[in-house]
């Protein structure tokens, strides 16, 4: 680390340290500068804090022996800059890359480990790398294989977007590929081939059929949904198709295992060949859990299910109840106009700040 870093000033209001954040571009595989910088600022300015360097990743803990443990983690990285970086504030909102998807979310989470010095729980906080890109490069899969004692916690908190809304869990989601074959011929003899698109009929009329489950967990309702998403076939246009492929994506509540989904697809397409080509597992809400009760009443949020898929499912499949917080709009996510409201990023800490407080879910605290 050198003095050309830029300054982060962590105990600033959330909303000046969601600009500085987004300010260091920090695009997936890029986030080295933000780490550093994040690194320096949470050992000179938060010296309550054992702090951990993983690669691009900065993990900070307190060690106060408190009975609970809560882990807030937020992704250093964004997608690819479309003309929106540096940051410009206007009218009370943050413009950027990140702003949404999570710089609002991690400047919340860096502010708190900074200026809480007595949490009522011990916390943990985990700024990782190359959340946007293929699983295999997630930050959080080589903290988990390489420092596993920082991702034990009664409950994680995620920041991604949710508008301030509290989103438990997350649907699993599944990827097949399902192949359909026939024989060539010249289209102008077409009696002679046997076309393989024309038998991906079946495959679409059952999932035209489908009928998705509406699936009630701790009171959020996961609605799951079986589509095709693509379909390939053909190579010429004077060529009776010998092959097709159609791909099917199905989103699974997390009352089913990633095994329970898979026998579920099968079952469906019945008599066709499948591949799966990606598979990923739901997380349970867990909100019976003490600390997620804890932060439910905190919050005064009505929990909802997580449609879609994030790496809450990381913690779940750890054994560790964990929901989805943050400022952003998910809408804005990865779009050129993306922006957070300065209102949200100071609602979110305050709400964090009120459950992690040493006073306990009543403390009332203003960050403006």
């Amino acid at each position: 680390m050198t003095s050309t870093l830029p300054e982060l000033d962590l105990t600033s209001d959330p909303v000046a340290l969601t600009a500085a954040l987004v300010d260091v571009a920090s695009v997936s595989g890029e986030e080295r500068v933000l780490a550093d910088a994040l690194e320096r600022a949470l050992r000179t300015q938060a010296p309550h804090l054992e702090v951990l360097r993983s690669g691009d990743a900065v993990l900070a803990r307190t060690n106060l022996g408190r009975s609970q443990r809560v882990l807030l983690a937020g992704h250093l990285d964004t997608v690819p800059i479309a003309d929106n970086v540096p940051s410009r504030r206007a009218d009370g909102v943050i413009h950027g890359c990140g702003t949404s998807d999570m710089k609002a979310g991690d400047a919340v989470f860096a502010h708190l480990a900074a200026t809480l010095t007595a949490p009522r729980v011990d916390l943990t906080c985990v700024f990782y790398d190359c959340e946007e890109v293929e699983a295999v490069r997630n930050g959080l899969g080589r903290i988990e294989r390489e420092h596993p004692d920082w991702l034990v916690a009664d409950l994680a908190v995620l920041g991604e977007p949710t508008d301030g809304a509290l989103e438990a869990g997350c649907q699993g989601t599944l990827r097949v590929e399902i192949r359909t074959s026939g024989r060539r011929a010249h289209s102008a003899r077409s009696w002679l081939g046997d076309n393989a698109i024309h038998h991906a009929g079946d495959v679409l009329a059952r999932l035209q059929a489908y009928t998705p489950r509406d699936v009630d967990i701790d009171g959020c309702v996961y609605r799951e949904g079986l589509q095709a998403v693509r379909i390939a076939g053909g190579v010429a246009g004077n060529v009776v198709p010998d092959e097709c492929v159609v791909t099917v994506n199905f989103r699974f509540a997390p009352d089913r295992s990633t095994d329970a989904a898979l026998a579920h697809v099968r079952e469906v397409f019945d008599g066709f060949e499948l591949t799966v080509t990606d598979l990923s597992a739901a997380a349970l809400p867990g909100l019976s859990a003490p600390a997620a009760a804890d932060f439910v009443r905190a919050s005064g949020a009505v929990p909802r299910a997580k449609y879609g898929w994030t790496d809450v499912s990381r913690f779940a499949a750890l054994g560790i109840p964990a929901v989805n917080y943050g400022p952003g709009d998910p809408n804005l996510a990865h779009t050129r106009e993306e922006h957070v409201a300065e209102a949200a990023v100071t609602r979110c800490a305050d709400v964090l700040r009120r459950y992690l407080s040493a006073d306990g879910p009543d403390e009332r605290a203003s960050l403006r």
